[in-house]
C-alpha cells in the first residue's frame, strides 16, 4: 500500500505549508506539494502528500476525502506512479 496521496480540487489559495497542516494530524507528513504550471507558475488545482506510514496515508484518505480546503471541496486517493 502507498504512502502517497493525490490531492484534487485544490483551491488556487492552497499552499505546500497549508496542505502540510491539513493532514499533519493524521501523521508525519515527509512532503506536501503543490504542483504549479511550469509556464504562469499558477497552482494548477492538485497536489500530491506523502507519508511516512501506509496507515497514517490510509487514515488521512478516509478522513479528508470530499471534505472542505480552503474553501474547496477536496478528493483525495492514493497517488499513481508514473509509468
Amino acid at each position: 500500500m502507498s504512502s502517497k496521496l493525490f490531492v484534487g480540487g485544490l483551491s488556487w489559495d492552497t499552499t505546500d505549508q497549508s496542505l502540510n497542516d491539513a493532514f499533519a494530524e493524521f501523521g508525519n507528513v515527509t512532503e506536501a506539494k503543490v504542483i504549479h504550471d511550469r509556464d504562469t507558475g499558477r497552482s494548477r488545482g492538485f497536489g500530491f502528500v506523502t507519508f511516512d506510514s501506509p496507515d497514517s496515508a490510509r487514515a488521512a484518505l478516509d478522513a479528508m476525502n470530499e471534505t472542505e480546503l480552503d474553501g474547496r471541496n477536496i478528493r483525495v486517493d492514493f497517488a499513481n506512479e508514473r509509468r
